[in-house]
């Protein structure tokens, strides 16, 4: 399985610079997706797989789990993350790939099933990418994706981003910049699934918990530069930083002493079928 040359590709709009940064924030996480995610999909068969936007491989190793290692593809726009996904464990096997999610390198009919997880929302052009999804698909096979509900489901950026939008101006405006985003809709995902041309498109949704030891647990994987956080974090002057970061911490305790806190996260899943 090929890849596109790293040259070739435009810049996301996701800050993507160090996978070991972005496991320690959200890469933990999106494990815990990754299963309930390929449940909801439902493919006949797994071990014919693509995940495109794989971002440091958790969605590719859940399907590889379920279906032959050698026989799952995974592409990413980010050089690091790719590099990343190879040398975690059981990534060896996975066909781990650098290449934009709008030019997939793969032919028609390749897979049984591609799935997407939390990355169509930071693709330039996603209804682009929908329509590579389906190409590389073989008829009744399945398109899937899930982004996070940005606005209703995701407490844990919340917590941050309204916090920091009564402190900092410049929070409100990247809070709505993401927020806003047509895929942080209900319908946002099935009208690409209808203007794409699949079939028996089916919406739902997945939540999850987000478990944390403490306030520094929750804080300190945002300073890794990673996606619009940490890209928001990292560019504050050090006093800002520090004012917003005593406000997200007096939001976090609520008025309790600091330790394990479990907070939600909801992502919208679409899935359908290739005529």
């Amino acid at each position: 399985m090929g890849s596109v040359p790293v040259t070739s590709i435009p810049s996301s709009t996701y800050r993507a610079s160090d996978g070991a940064a972005y496991e320690r924030f959200l890469g933990r996480w999106s494990r815990r997706l990754a299963g309930p995610f390929a449940e909801f999909a439902r493919p006949a068969d797994y071990s014919r797989a693509l995940d495109v936007g794989c971002g440091t491989g958790s969605l590719a190793l859940a399907l590889a789990e379920r279906g032959a290692p050698d026989r799952v593809a995974a592409i990413d726009i980010a050089a690091p993350y790719i590099a990343f996904a190879r040398s975690k464990r059981g990534g060896a096997g996975i066909g781990f790939a650098v290449g934009d999610a709008r030019r997939l390198p793969y032919a028609d009919g390749s897979f049984a099933v591609a799935l997407a997880q939390l990355s169509l929302n930071f693709v330039p052009d996603a209804a682009q990418a929908v329509r590579e999804m389906r190409r590389v698909v073989q008829p009744g096979g399945i398109v899937a994706a899930a982004v996070w509900d940005f606005r209703g489901g995701l407490v844990f950026q919340r917590l941050f981003w309204d916090t920091a939008a009564g402190l900092e101006q410049g929070a409100g405006a990247a809070r709505d910049r993401l927020f806003s985003s047509p895929l942080a809709l209900p319908g946002g995902l099935p009208l690409l699934w209808h203007d794409a041309g699949l079939t028996a498109v089916e919406r739902g949704s997945i939540t999850i918990r987000m478990e944390y030891a403490d306030f520094a647990d929750y804080w300190e994987p945002l300073l890794g530069g990673q996606g619009p956080v940490g890209a928001y974090v990292e560019g504050l002057p050090l006093e800002r930083r520090r004012m917003i970061e005593d406000g997200v911490r007096a939001a976090f305790l609520s008025g309790a002493p600091d330790g394990p806190r479990s907070l939600t996260a909801t992502a919208w899943a679409v899935r359908g079928v290739v005529p």
